[in-house]
């Protein structure tokens, strides 16, 4: 089985559309399916919809999916890369059990059957340079040209690619190409490259290598070597399937796999073009590849994602032939509506304001029971210290508030969540005027918030102790990019949202000390956040997930 995480109820799709009438036909008694990255780079949000597909629809049928590298590109790929694609597909729930392939397992039954396709004709030793080939090549409105390297005999042809694999020539020197129809009105049939020279050491096979294959040459053999039956792949390759069923027809292979192409996911406020996150990243315009602020699968581990939310996002998003674009907030509901049922409560403070209450005894501290989810009573209970100096939100007093102001301020009542209520009865503050102490009394026959004589209190605002609160590091992170189509731009880095990542200096209670990675929390009235690896012993950081509700409208609305 390719996974055990078996949608309950999957929602139809012309994919499973075909797929049933392939099963209800007697074509394949099972499925298998494919996902083949390049290791050229970091998996992102588009993947993981490609991830989910392949590996979904395999648990789905109770069929296989093969997790195999498109390693044909020595001078761009890398061990490193492919070590963190198969993390990241663990991570999200997949198993490939033992079907873990490469493009490189078979490049030596690749050269026999390219040597296959010179000995019938279909296949030829091209000497132009690559401007000459895309200048004989025409364009869409214009038919392209025979190469006069064309006509070479069979046998002049399987001397010189034996020559190619030999390394005799340099790089560029020659390529070996299909013997198609330079008039064809799909560029892509127009004789295309089979195999270039590359003096390249790759990653596996080392230097044994002088000619690589090209992708759609390999892709296609990869797939029937494997006995895929449905080769599933982004509408960017339509246009490449009679290519796919060419090169498959001509070597008469016993697996004909049927390839399949539906949308990309794109998301607004981002970008997922692997040229442009590189950039990103090699420039310093983010920290690294792991930046909680890119769409990669590691970045938004990093952030606090789960597998679950990303899961359920692409089925949500679902599969269609047309293209468009996900708004950030479809994301954003997934990771909150699974943490608001997996994600213990707790409280922190990220902009301090301190709290001494002048009737509470200075040489104590209460310890006061909280529930760690309000629903969820398997969650148990936590203690909390109480103690006579607090530290509050700061936008959680106001000097002189506006009639609908429920919070603290001077003479107002507030309730302190899972405390006491309490009463300012004076500011302090500093030679420039800002406000460093708010002095209050409490109402000791009010613990756990409750008034003793029925009293309506309306505003609760949470709180640190001070004498056991920890110093935390807050990372606040939000949309890269101020613009919903940055990649659609002259250039990108124009649009890079300076408010993407705010450092915040505050305080959580000591119940969070030694959290660990990946382990969610929600930090009552302020948002869902996680422990970042930069945390060192004493000295936690937390990444914000996402707010615990949509924010960005209303903030781009008020700057319009």
């Amino acid at each position: 089985m390719a996974s055990d995480l078996t949608a309950a109820n999957p929602r139809p799709n012309f994919i499973r559309t075909i797929i049933d009438e392939n099963l209800a036909a007697g074509k394949h008694h099972t499925i298998a399916t494919r996902f083949p990255p390049e290791p050229n780079g970091y998996l992102h949000l588009g993947h993981a919809k490609s991830i989910c597909l392949n590996f979904g629809l395999a648990a789905d049928y109770r069929g296989t999916c093969n997790l195999r590298f498109d390693d044909t590109n020595p001078e761009k790929e890398s061990a490193e890369y492919e070590h963190t694609i198969a993390e990241d597909v663990r991570w999200l729930g997949y198993s490939w059990e033992d079907r873990y392939y490469h493009a490189s397992d078979y490049f030596e039954q690749l050269y026999g059957f390219a040597v296959q396709l010179i000995k019938n004709d279909c296949a030829y030793v091209d000497s132009l340079s690559a401007n000459d080939i895309r200048a004989f090549r025409g364009s869409l409105t214009e038919p392209g040209r025979d190469s006069p390297y064309r006509s070479r005999t069979v046998a002049a042809n399987l001397e010189l690619f034996e020559r190619m694999r030999a390394g005799e020539f340099a790089d560029g020197a020659h390529v070996l190409r299909a013997k198609i129809d330079m008039g064809a009105g799909n560029v892509n049939m127009r004789d295309p490259t089979l195999y270039r020279i590359r003096h390249a050491v790759h990653h596996r096979t080392g230097s044994t290598w002088h000619i690589y294959p090209m992708y759609d040459y390999t892709h296609c053999i990869s797939d029937a070597l494997e006995g895929i039956t449905h080769s599933l792949c982004t509408l960017e390759f339509e246009d490449h399937r009679p290519l796919y069923d060419w090169v498959l027809d001509k070597l008469q292979l016993p697996c004909h796999p049927q390839q399949i192409e539906f949308a990309r996911l794109e998301v607004n406020y981002t970008i997922t073009s692997k040229r442009k996150l590189h950039a990103l990243v090699t420039e310093g315009l983010v920290e690294s590849w792991d930046d909680p602020r890119l769409p990669t699968l590691k970045g938004l581990r990093r952030r606090g994602y789960t597998p679950t939310a990303i899961r359920e996002f692409c089925e949500r998003v679902g599969l269609t032939k047309k293209q468009t674009v996900i708004d950030m907030t479809a994301l954003e509901t997934c990771v909150r509506d699974d943490l608001d049922v997996s994600a213990p409560r707790a409280m922190s403070v990220l902009d301090p304001l301190k709290v001494v209450i002048e009737d509470y005894p200075d040489d104590t501290i209460e310890m006061l029971d909280a529930a760690n989810h309000p629903k969820e009573q398997a969650f148990g209970v936590r203690q909390i210290p109480f103690a006579r100096e607090l530290f509050i939100e700061r936008d959680d007093f106001m000097e002189d508030p506006p009639k609908k102001f429920h919070r603290l301020a001077p003479g107002k009542e507030v309730r302190l969540r899972y405390g006491y209520l309490i009463t300012c009865r004076e500011v302090l503050k500093d030679s420039a005027g800002r406000i460093v102490e708010l002095r209050c009394t409490h109402d000791p026959a009010s613990r756990g918030g409750h008034a003793p004589d029925g009293r309506q209190v309306k505003g609760t605002i949470h709180w640190v102790a001070a004498p056991t609160a920890i110093a935390t590091e807050f990372r606040l992170y939000d949309r890269l990019f101020t613009i919903p189509d940055p990649g659609a731009r002259d250039d990108f880095r124009e649009y890079l949202n300076p408010d993407s990542k705010i450092v915040a200096c505050g305080f959580v209670e000591p119940s969070l000390a030694s959290l660990p990675l990946d382990k969610p929390v929600q930090f009552e009235r302020l948002g869902y956040f996680c422990v970042d690896p930069d945390s060192r012993p004493g000295k936690p950081v937390f990444n914000r997930t996402v707010t615990l509700r949509d924010t960005w409208a209303k903030v781009q609305s008020s700057k319009e």
